[in-house]
């Protein structure tokens, strides 16, 4: 049994009611970690805790900084290990996903460290005689992130490793689904050295979730928000937020596309499908859940995407290294039998998986999709993968951006101006020609658009996200007055 406690001003401290909450394998339903259930008087001692090392963490010059970051990258590193078998434990992912998690989590810090000498600022030309005026950007304050479960380490690690970096202090709500996993990110920053209060971890029973965020927005302390998880949640964050003026980066749900035009690479992108539907059971927030083919290519298309889908692997991760581990829970895994259902019986076809026992699934592919099905509309978030048939460019356009999500999109084809054209009139936060819808990078601006949310995570696009702009001047000469 995993022990998980808060970590609130650098101490490992038990919930102030004494309450702990109990999270279960998904698999065999056996509990694997008992953890500090925070409530309101937890949240405030973490705020506190956080506004009291602001301005010594603010005034910390970039270089420290970067080395501080740099060795939690490091030690993050030295704890693989460690991650992997809570992942497995908490949330039944592969040891595949689990190494990737520690990895790209990894550099994510280091792409952050490095940001700590980017921070700039600009002077801008006056009206005003002998006066200099500059746009300065500074931390924004107390920030608060809030991560999910589905890729722990590098969405945990997303959520405070930029705000850190640009003089922020933050308090990191855990997700309820990993806590083990979520307080070892906070173990990992402590060993690097950084300061007491500067990063706080709070974990929660998922039945107080609520209330905790609802604290987190309300105090007056919290400066900003980020929040990676699903729409719903993100909506009545965003609104609670709303309500209190204070800023919030939403990453939320999606239900990307892989559009196929008929002069695409078959092959590549039967590949790219596979790998950005199946990856870790489908649970991404990039995975390609609806696959737009031209129907001159779609008989050969869904002949090798589901050769392909029968050929992956399914079993219990704790065994060993396997391509489909578990979803996260019963009730997940269920809904995604009550959608396939649903698909075939206003007829869809099942070309490959479909069955699976308790929350192992196998990899399940659904042809001749239409609107009037639920899954066409509705995100998935598991390993199954739809395939919608259209006639020409236009009809591929239209249909992949009938959805209320925009996160990530992909579009094969060999003819590179078409599929820039394409590119450029889909309505995604991201798109990828001739690659899959699942790509991360550390540098590069993430986020979505409609359903999917608003701002952006990674590199420099993130500054403007974790620092606020100031105008300031100084007056060099004599300034005259009309009276």
């Amino acid at each position: 049994m995993n022990e998980v406690n808060l970590l609130i001003g650098g101490e490992s401290v038990a919930a102030a009611s004494g309450r702990v909450y109990q999270r279960r394998n998904p698999i065999t339903g056996v509990p694997v970690t008992r953890a500090a259930s925070a409530g309101g008087a937890d949240v405030n001692a973490a705020i506190c805790a956080a506004l009291a090392a602001l301005p010594r963490w603010a005034e910390t010059g970039p270089g420290r900084r970067r080395e501080l970051l740099y060795a939690a990258a490091d030690r993050l590193m030295a704890h693989a290990a460690e991650f992997a078998a809570h992942m497995i434990e908490e949330t039944g992912s592969t040891e595949g996903w689990a190494g990737f998690n520690v990895g790209l989590a990894a550099s994510l810090l280091r792409e952050a460290a490095s940001m700590t000498t980017q921070i700039t600022g600009e002077v801008i030309p006056s009206e005003v005689p002998e006066n200099l005026a500059l746009a300065v950007r500074q931390p924004r304050g107390v920030c608060v992130g809030i991560a999910p479960w589905n890729a722990p380490v590098i969405l945990g690690v997303r959520a405070v490793a930029m705000p850190l970096a640009c003089g922020n202090t933050v308090v990191f709500k855990a997700s309820e689904s990993c806590p083990a996993v979520h307080h070892l990110i906070g173990t990992a920053f402590q060993e690097a050295g950084l300061p007491d209060g500067v990063l706080n971890v709070l974990t929660n029973d998922p039945l107080d979730a609520a209330d905790v965020v609802g604290s987190l927005c309300d105090h007056p302390h919290v400066r900003h928000i980020n929040f990676t998880g699903s729409t719903r949640v993100g909506r009545i964050l965003a609104e609670r937020a709303g309500r209190n003026l204070k800023p919030v980066l939403l990453e939320l749900g999606g239900k990307a596309p892989l559009i196929v035009l008929d002069d695409a690479d078959i092959d590549a992108a039967a590949h790219a499908a596979v790998f950005g539907a199946f990856l870790n059971q489908g649970q991404i927030c990039m995975s390609t859940e609806r696959i737009v083919v031209d129907e001159r290519v779609a008989d050969a298309f869904v002949q090798r995407l589901s050769e392909r889908a029968a050929k992956l692997p399914v079993r219990d991760p704790s065994l060993g290294p396997v391509i489909l581990g578990s979803m996260v829970d019963s009730a997940s895994a269920e809904r995604i039998r009550i959608l396939i259902q649903d698909a075939v019986g206003k007829g869809a076809r099942i070309t490959a998986g479909g069955g699976g026992t308790g929350t192992l699934m196998e990899a399940t592919v659904l042809d001749h999709v239409t609107p009037a099905m639920r899954i066409y509309g509705e995100e998935s978030f598991g390993p199954v993968v739809t395939v919608v048939r259209v006639r020409g460019d236009e009809q591929a356009l239209k249909t992949a951006n009938d959805t209320d999500y925009g996160l990530s999109a992909s579009i094969f084809s060999r003819d590179m101006a078409r599929a820039w054209k394409m590119a450029q009139r889909l309505e995604s936060g991201m798109c990828h020609i001739n690659g899959p819808t699942v790509h991360d990078e550390a540098q590069m601006p993430f986020g979505g658009v409609k359903a999917s949310g608003y701002g952006r995570f990674g590199g420099r696009a993130a500054i403007d996200e974790f620092t606020t702009l100031r105008w300031i001047t100084v007056q060099t000469g004599e300034r005259h007055y009309p009276f």
